[in-house]
């Protein structure tokens, strides 16, 4: 009698709480069921279920409770989860009628606890990826169940751990397949799965890259679907992001006239832009750490030079920055030509005129701090291109 009471406040703890957990516990069991926003995936029986977020937002889950996002990692993280919803005046009631219990009934209620602890152990990351991946791969699984797959997917691979994981559990090929889905949601997500699991991830970059993705990629930065286009052109940057394989495999499938191209159409979407002039600046500036790369002379084209100096006019303040940002890194490769910058963009003209309109920001209010901001940079770029100007050897006529 003495060894089950000792069990004091924890078993207490644990019986008082017990009914809302069970209740819990059967809320999992029912596929068609929702619990604090979280949905149980329908693509497996009952001993496969996992949590997975809205397929509508799937960043939502960080914000929902974290012992149900990974499952309860320990006795407290259980407990803790469970007080924190429960009444605490029927707590304080149900107390008294625990303390009476007899040790014959403490012991039944025991096994109880035990036996609902282990209904609540939820599955390893790896083993959630490995449904999600098993869902991936049947032929028969709903639409609606394999977006979910994917949702999953998408959060598991952010530790990179998780990341490094995927492709020996078969994810890599399973959502790359997925790229050729008829159904343009699952081609984006399918692709954002990819960006974040390359992301600053040499050994995920290479192996994404192995499997021949970044050509697929490419061709969905055309796509009608915008989000799909954003979310192919988010993963291809993840994927040649300082990985010098990656570049010259972009380079090779005419990657240069691809950002080109985006940049130059004034129909297409700005957050598109956005990234792609991005990814200039960030390719440049690559170039720029990496003294061998000279053979990567594709950025010095004087039309691609063009279409990144024309943004700096666009009306978006943001994507004049980038834009900007981008021209000064360009600026700095021994690769392009201070005369293609001088004579066949105008960069003297344009800086002039983005020097006006910013003058004419800053007397607003609303617009002061970041146009000030921006005229620091304008300023930087100036006197950069100034030097390079400078450099040129002028050879008599």
């Amino acid at each position: 009698m003495a060894s089950v009471r000792s069990l004091a406040p924890l078993l207490v703890l644990l019986l008082l709480l017990a009914p809302l957990l069970a209740a819990s516990a059967e809320e999992g069991e029912n596929k068609s069921s929702s619990l604090g926003g979280l949905f149980w995936a329908t693509g497996k029986d009952e001993s496969d279920l996992l949590p997975v977020v809205d397929s509508d937002d799937p960043s939502a889950v960080e914000s929902e409770n974290d012992e149900f996002a990974g499952g309860f990692s320990s006795l407290d993280g259980m407990l803790e989860w469970a007080i924190g919803h429960s009444d605490p005046v029927k707590l304080k009631e149900k107390a008294n009628d625990i303390q009476k219990l007899s040790a014959e009934e403490l012991k039944k209620r025991q096994l109880e606890i035990k036996e609902l602890m282990e209904r609540l152990k939820m599955p390893s990351d790896a083993e959630l990826m490995q449904t999600a991946i098993s869902d991936l791969n049947n032929s028969s699984i709903s639409l609606e169940d394999r977006q979910r797959a994917l949702n999953e997917l998408l959060i598991l691979v952010e530790p990179i751990d998780n990341a490094n994981d995927l492709d020996k559990l078969g994810g890599l090929v399973a959502v790359i397949q997925e790229l050729h889905h008829s159904d343009p949601e699952i081609r984006t997500t399918s692709a954002w799965i990819l960006g974040k699991a390359g992301q600053n991830n040499a050994l995920v970059q290479n192996q994404i890259l192995a499997y021949g993705a970044l050509t697929k990629l490419m061709k969905m930065v055309n796509s009608s679907f915008t989000e799909e286009a954003i979310k192919a052109l988010y993963a291809i940057s993840s994927l040649i992001r300082n990985n010098k394989v990656g570049q010259k495999l972009f380079y090779s499938e005419d990657g240069n006239i691809m950002l080109q191209d985006i940049m130059t159409n004034s129909s297409m979407d700005i957050h598109l832009q956005k990234k792609a002039v991005f990814l200039v600046a960030d390719l440049a500036d690559f170039q720029l750490g990496n003294a061998d790369n000279a053979e990567l002379s594709y950025l010095g084209d004087r039309l691609f030079l063009k279409a990144v100096i024309d943004l700096t006019s666009v009306p978006d303040l943001d994507l004049q920055e980038k834009a900007l940002m981008a021209v000064r890194s360009l600026l700095q490769l021994t690769s392009t030509k201070a005369l293609d910058f001088k004579d066949f963009c105008s960069l003297d003209e344009v800086l002039e005129r983005m020097r006006e309109h910013l003058v004419k920001l800053m007397s607003q209010e609303e617009h002061a701090e970041y146009a000030r901001d921006l005229e620091s940079l304008r300023r930087e770029v100036y006197i950069i291109f100034h030097k390079k100007v400078e450099q040129v050897t002028w050879v008599p006529t």
